[in-house]
């Protein structure tokens, strides 16, 4: 019998519970500088996105088998969905979307650990995500993974990387120091 959204049984807690196979892993909590690129990244993606997808943070994707423990739910810290595929008419279905995002950008966070942050890159392209995008803000790096490509294409500060399409991020920009605030 095929898995339904409320056989999962996510609660909606903050920070968000995902789903890797079966086991439940609550997303660590972010920080500032994380707030901050997170934002930065949802207003370029959303200024491309125009026209022709979705593009949102936060947002819960459900990749439903037959049998709870082989599901999986993830959220990730900036998603975009074509219309192509997930036609704008179709508004019910982009809330609790069944289909992976043409791209799914994490921010790591410093308490983030290696292991998990592979297998959720591992579960994205495996749902079918063409493009997993990982932002170190240590490292001031992007790390790409696109489909079917073994190695991510990775850029650091203060390069510019090549997304999906015509989609690129300037790190430069990205990364840019906050602004001192101006004296009265």
């Amino acid at each position: 019998m095929r898995t339904t959204i409320a056989d999962l049984a996510i609660a909606e807690v903050k920070p968000a519970i995902e789903l890797y196979r079966g086991k439940r892993r609550q997303k660590v909590s972010p920080q500032f500088m994380h707030a901050l690129l997170q934002s930065r990244l949802v207003q370029i993606v959303a200024a491309w996105a125009s026209g022709r997808g979705r593009a949102g943070v936060e947002w819960r994707f459900y990749f439903l088998e037959d049998g709870v423990a082989k599901s999986s739910s993830l959220v990730p810290d900036v998603a975009y969905v074509s219309f192509d595929r997930l036609p704008y008419e179709a508004q019910i279905e982009a809330e609790q979307p069944l289909i992976a995002p043409d791209i799914a950008i994490e921010v790591l966070s410093p308490d983030d650990r290696p292991g998990h942050v592979r297998e959720k890159i591992d579960l994205y392209r495996a749902y079918g995500t063409p493009c997993v995008v990982v932002v170190d803000p240590k490292r001031k790096a992007i790390d790409v993974y696109d489909a079917g490509a073994e190695d991510p294409r990775t850029a650091e500060f203060p390069a510019s990387i090549a997304i999906l399409d015509d989609l690129t991020i300037d790190l430069a920009a990205l990364f840019a120091p906050l602004e001192p605030p101006r004296p009265r």
